[in-house]
């Protein structure tokens, strides 16, 4: 299933969002009309797991085709070295990035062509001053102040709310909205004809959780948004509880994470992300708008994905920085009629940065030797696609992350293990009997032996990836 023409690229990333967040893929809370389009017209995978559960190292390996202890980013704000975008722009490709990519430095260009940045969603940050994030500039111009946790830690509900706020501000300048729109003005705008690389990168769900009052009140009032999973709080192991027990002692992107929120706070603060989220679907809808305005929706393919999830109070944890289901599966749909068998649902192990290769592929361009990332355009062109036996993701200490200095997931069928380097404790799940993650099966002896065995492939996998990824730029010199 293939067309002769070269495709526009779409490319929709959004931040922290969970895999429940989509009606077409059996989540029935959510009213998700336009991405519901995309799974009823398109490829959905159900089993995307991200390199990492943090920002900046997962979206590296996004954009470099490796896993991070390879891209060399293992935390935010460290130095990218490399990105694939530059083998399009060698293929004839107008590349653009609009949004957020957490890149750093965050003006260096990448391979795009054009960088319309918007990183600060809650807070000034530091290594992104106000005159290089277009959000910010937008605030300034329109002389209102960006809410944020500067302004929410001034409300009288503040350190109940667990970082749910209904936006107050013209629902113009929320961040879900600024972005996709500013990415509808370019489509409208650009004048050129060359095929384009367009990355829209949408800063929610990730908090504060502020959705307008017309979605909070809307989600409030839903009586089945599905109940955080909490049962195993009294049985974590150590790296969970003092991960636990960091989140309680910091204020982290807006949210007072608290030890026992009652019903009616986690209801709360579930409608807000869940209400967050069918804004963005909202936004998705406006830039398919935007293509067919242009005349081009027929000749390019869009794909909706998230850098990672966010547990929004399971385990008792908050947000990313965990190897739960909720932190690392995101959604991860492919639509495009000419070249994407519609209706089409693909299980079995893919990781985020599979859409780097794809992407290349689609667009006729040079794919490197040293990508440990796989195409995934077998399975939605008609031919035969690959899954991976195995699937991992990587967290180093940072300044959340204290507990362990560094941890390894592997899935591999239904069997689930997390590895902590300086632990002797650790995690085993089985999804099939266990989806919840609630009964460790680590010192269970029946399965000590697929347990060392699952943490000897972890060296295997390392040698391996070490082989695979000999020309990598950081490994010879190269950059950018």
């Amino acid at each position: 299933m293939t067309s002769e023409k070269r495709p526009n690229i779409v490319f929709i990333i959004t931040d922290q969002q969970r895999v429940d967040t989509i009606a077409a893929t059996g989540h029935p809370w959510m009213e998700t009309p336009n991405i519901d389009r995309m799974v009823h017209e398109g490829t959905s995978f159900n089993d995307m797991y991200v390199p990492s559960p943090v920002c900046s190292a997962s979206r590296a390996s996004l954009f470099s085709g490796v896993y991070p202890h390879n891209s060399g980013v293992l935390r935010n704000d460290e130095p990218w070295v490399y990105t694939w975008v530059g083998e399009l722009s060698k293929a004839g490709y107008h590349c653009v990035n609009i949004g957020k990519m957490h890149t750093y430095p965050v003006e260096d260009p990448f391979g795009f062509d054009e960088r319309h940045v918007t990183e600060n969603k809650d807070r000034t940050h530091p290594t992104v001053p106000f005159y290089l994030d277009n959000w910010d500039k937008a605030f300034l111009t329109a002389g209102v102040r960006k809410p944020g946790t500067d302004t929410y830690c001034l409300r009288d509900d503040y350190k109940q709310s667990l970082g749910a706020f209904e936006w107050e501000p013209p629902e113009a300048l929320h961040s879900d909205v600024f972005v996709p729109q500013f990415a509808c003005a370019w489509l409208d705008r650009w004048d050129g004809d060359a095929p384009f690389f367009l990355q829209i990168g949408i800063p929610g769900p990730h908090p504060p959780y502020d959705p307008p009052k017309r979605l909070f009140d809307h989600y409030l009032a839903k009586d089945n948004l599905p109940k955080p999973i909490r049962e195993d709080i009294p049985n974590h192991i150590n790296p969970v509880r003092l991960l636990r027990e960091r989140h309680m002692a910091s204020v982290l992107d807006a949210i007072v994470h608290l030890e026992d929120p009652s019903d009616e706070q986690m209801h709360r603060q579930r409608a807000a992300y869940y209400a967050n989220c069918a804004l963005i679907d909202e936004q998705v809808g406006e830039v398919f708008k935007a293509l067919e305005r242009r005349g081009v929706l027929e000749e390019t393919i869009v794909i909706f994905t998230s850098d990672h999830g966010d547990c929004v109070n399971d385990h008792g944890l908050s947000q990313k920085w965990s190897m739960y289901e909720q932190a690392v599966k995101v959604p991860a749909i492919i639509w495009g009629p000419a070249w994407v068998q519609a209706g089409k649902t693909v299980d079995g192990l893919v990781s985020l940065m599979d859409w780097a290769p794809t992407i290349l592929d689609l667009a006729g361009a040079h794919t490197p030797a040293f990508f440990e990332a796989i195409s995934l355009q077998g399975h939605f062109d008609g031919s035969e696609g690959t899954v991976r036996k195995q699937v991992y993701s990587e967290l180093a200490r940072d300044a959340v992350v204290h507990a362990s200095e560094f941890q390894i997931m592997l899935r591999e069928g239904d069997w689930k293990l997390v590895y902590y380097v300086d632990h002797d404790e650790g995690l085993l799940f089985d999804l099939a009997a266990d989806p919840r993650e609630v009964n460790n099966l680590w010192d269970v002896p029946e399965h000590r032996a697929l347990r060392d065995r699952l943490i000897s492939d972890i060296l295997k996998w390392r040698v391996h990836s070490a082989l695979k990824t000999q020309g990598f730029p950081m490994h010879t010199g190269g950059t950018t």
